[in-house]
């Protein structure tokens, strides 16, 4: 059977109260400057349809903050919903809901008497208004607050329904650990949290760790706090206006020749399969996380084709390069829907998660560079970074820079020039051409006059 009503909805003076922090100060004056009400329709009797009923407002004007009006708007909604279900009528003798109770402190009196109940949580000033007739509603204001661990678990639920679990992954430890934070403070409940108690936990995370984990601790709280005010849990994500600390960018390095040479001769004679890998991240210029996702049906050898899941589309078709071809085994007994890399083989089972493969193979590597002594700022990443640089100067011997540009930026995957151009510039992949002939004259100068 169908519903006799819908939904309670707020009118929050013609905009969307989820978009309230994207607004300008005079758009959201100008909102406030409107009444705000509640709303909702009643089937008609007769013609068996829903039909508006008159606006509730409640004294909901008189507050003047976007907060304390939807905080008041919802404890309206709330009684206004739970009186419905419990039979009342739109403009009909409603006595019979009424029911005192056997507490005096807690009985709800006559109709007539209900917007004083109302009137109570309106600031009294002397120049405010008397407020609107509204139609007499039950009100009951002791709303609990939700617990932050209920809040925190809710935003996580959504974000597992929403997000691959590679992405999801990456949601939960900071919010535990925040949660871990706020329990040690003794903050329960999500309304205690506001801008000074996590700028006061980011604080905390910038003096253990770094500024850039500490951004990154900023942007998945902002994304779970956005998730909340989404489904009205709580008002305003003031994440959003907490600064974004400046960092400085950890890049690989690009591999020397001498080093590149070194690395593959020993990983041909101690571990060839971690360099079956590392051809295949450099040749087809992947990321190591791409690798790890390919199976066996991704690579096409008879058409030269691969399909990679990359983090900006959801695949892309690559080309595999003659060169590559030759070094590929033969994967005609090969299950398709097996992995390409595993640890102890070319193709198999392998259902761990995708960041464990991809740290497992770092990890491999990391075996490799130590025999030789390189830091921390060469991995895998490395590479990826030589090889397109490497690609990039072969190819300005015979075309223009932004002929370079056109035909790299099909090969290495980014989405635009500007992309392309920024990666090209921070791995110093064009570099002048040797400029010592404009040096010459002055440096013979002062030779012959010392």
């Amino acid at each position: 059977m169908k519903l006799n009503y819908s939904e309670p909805k707020f009118y929050t003076g013609g905009v969307n109260i989820k978009g309230w922090s994207k607004l300008t100060r005079k758009q959201q004056k100008e909102a406030l400057s409107k009444d705000w009400y509640v709303y909702f329709s009643y089937r008609d009797k007769d013609s068996n349809k829903l039909k508006r009923q008159s606006p509730i407002k409640g004294g909901v004007n008189r507050f003047k903050t976007k907060n304390e009006r939807l905080m008041f708007m919802k404890l309206i909604k709330r009684s206004l919903v739970k009186f419905l279900e419990n039979g009342y009528v739109p403009n009909k003798d409603n006595s019979q809901l009424y029911v005192p109770s056997k507490e005096p402190a807690q009985e709800t009196t006559a109709p007539e008497t209900i917007l004083e109940k109302l009137q109570e949580e309106t600031p009294k000033t002397e120049t405010q208004p008397k407020p609107s007739p509204t139609p007499a509603l039950p009100v009951t204001v002791d709303e609990k607050s939700m617990s932050a661990e209920e809040a925190f678990d809710f935003g996580l639920k959504i974000k597992k329904q929403t997000l691959s679990p590679n992405s999801y992954v990456g949601y939960v430890s900071p919010v535990r650990q925040f949660q871990k934070w706020l329990n040690e403070k003794e903050i329960k409940d999500i309304s205690k949290i506001n801008k000074k108690t996590v700028v006061e936990y980011l604080n905390s995370v910038l003096e253990r760790t770094s500024a850039r984990t500490r951004n990154n601790a900023r942007t998945t709280l902002s994304s779970i706090f956005t998730t909340l005010e989404d489904n009205e849990i709580i008002d305003d994500n003031f994440i959003l206006k907490i600064n974004v600390l400046p960092t400085k960018p950890e890049r690989n390095k690009t591999f020397t020749p001498v080093q590149e040479s070194k690395l593959e001769t020993y990983m041909t004679d101690n571990d060839p399969l971690l360099l079956s890998f590392v051809r295949f991240l450099s040749l087809n210029f992947l990321r190591p996380i791409e690798v790890c996702r390919l199976k066996i049906k991704d690579v096409d050898v008879s058409d030269k084709k691969i399909y990679v899941k990359a983090k900006n589309k959801k695949v892309k078709i690559k080309i595999i390069p003659e060169i590559l071809i030759d070094l590929l085994p033969d994967f005609s007994g090969l299950e398709s829907e097996h992995y390409l890399f595993t640890p102890h083989q070319i193709g198999g089972i392998w259902d761990i998660p995708e960041m464990d493969k991809r740290n497992y193979f770092s990890k491999r590597f990391k075996k490799v560079k130590d025999h030789f002594q390189l830091g921390r700022e060469y991995g895998l990443y490395s590479y990826r970074h030589t090889y397109i640089t490497k690609l990039y100067r072969e190819m300005r011997k015979e075309l223009s820079e932004n002929e370079t540009k056109s035909k790299l930026l099909g090969i290495t995957g980014h989405n635009t020039l500007i992309a392309l151009e920024k990666y090209l510039r921070d791995i110093d992949a064009e570099l002048p051409a040797d400029y010592s002939e404009f040096l010459q004259t002055s440096v013979t100068d002062k030779t012959q006059n010392d």
